[in-house]
């Protein structure tokens, strides 16, 4: 069953030089107790497509112009401001990208964590110290009690991460959404964060999202995914159907830029760079908004009109004139870990 069912969203940003597209009719829905995985390039729409979810969206000069979030039943795009504030943090909780910036550098860890706290439950200040203590012991930051009354500052990229993880579990939310959450950090402390989440994932019950541009990250961590390129869903699939089959060039050209390892020594061969740029979302191509950058571009199909999103096989959607299964004798990248 759907905890989450995004239909046809559409946020844009009007600006003094036009109107920007930046999420363009996306749809996806994610179940009770999954994870779902949002890859692509940095302007893609991933992180406008959770802020639309949120109500956080800046307005001006950004609007939801159509679509639904539909969350257990309620169209979010429909509430008003104060009832978003009730539905953030208790129902649905998002780890921001940059820890150093989303936390207040003037304000302790137990405060921020705390302030929460108090806004959704009617409980005393030493009540909510507890519980951000239990919280912090939750996300595995040692001396819990003693850093509640330290600065940001004062803690470690990967630890000042933990602590975002604590402050979005603060009201038990439903729905966590992780955007970049392992960005900037080395690769030893992503794998930590990521383990963490899925732990918790587990002992809260909860769905989440995770937004990065690393396909490595949802590999890992994701049950399905989708892949979004100039503010569209060009690929949805499995996480073993996308890695072992994937359909859009863009996808492949995805899987071509990640680093692979065969024992101790890289597998031999280059990474495949993507020529070119994603397009300008104020004046995008009326066609396939890859062809430019597409090897496989050149058909009427591609240049004349925009590709639908369309079901290949069970369960695996594309958005190609020229997905990888009808493509005559076309050679499909090699999965992670091969």
């Amino acid at each position: 069953m759907a905890l989450l069912d995004v239909t046809d969203l559409r946020t844009h940003f009007f600006t003094r030089e036009g109107t920007v597209r930046a999420v363009d009719g996306v749809s996806f829905s994610v179940e009770k107790g999954k994870t779902l995985g949002i890859v692509g390039e940095s302007g893609c729409g991933k992180s406008v497509t959770a802020l639309s979810i949120m109500g956080l969206i800046p307005k001006p000069p950004a609007k939801i112009v159509s679509g639904s979030v539909l969350y257990d039943g309620r169209d979010l795009t429909k509430l008003s401001e104060r009832q978003l504030e009730d539905v953030r943090a208790r129902e649905i909780a998002m780890i921001f990208q940059d820890p150093m910036t989303s936390l207040n550098p003037t304000l302790t860890i137990g405060t921020q964590i705390t302030e929460t706290i108090r806004r959704h439950y009617d409980v005393s200040q030493k009540q909510a110290n507890k519980k951000a203590i239990e919280l912090l012991e939750k996300v595995r930051i040692p001396r819990a009690a003693e850093r509640l009354s330290d600065y940001p500052h004062r803690f470690s990229g990967g630890m000042r991460q933990r602590v975002m993880i604590a402050i979005a579990l603060s009201c038990d939310p439903k729905l966590l959404i992780a955007d970049e959450p392992t960005t900037a950090l080395d690769v030893t402390v992503q794998a930590s964060v990521l383990d963490l989440l899925d732990d918790l994932r587990h002992e809260y019950d909860m769905s989440m999202i995770i937004i990065t541009h690393d396909m490595g990250v949802v590999a890992e961590a994701a049950d399905e995914i989708i892949v979004m390129y100039a503010g569209q869903v060009v690929e949805q699939a499995s996480t073993l159907d996308l890695f072992d089959g994937p359909e859009h060039p863009y996808t492949e050209a995805l899987l071509g830029a990640l680093p692979q390892l065969e024992g101790a020594n890289v597998r031999d061969g280059r990474l495949t760079a993507i020529p070119g740029r994603p397009p300008d979302l104020i004046d995008p191509p009326a066609a396939c908004r890859f062809g430019p950058r597409c090897p496989y571009a050149g058909s009427d199909d591609c240049t004349t009109h925009e590709p639908e999103l369309r079901e290949i096989r069970a369960g695996h959607w594309v958005r190609s004139a020229h997905p990888a299964s009808e493509r005559a004798g076309a050679r499909r990248p090699e999965k992670v870990g091969s």
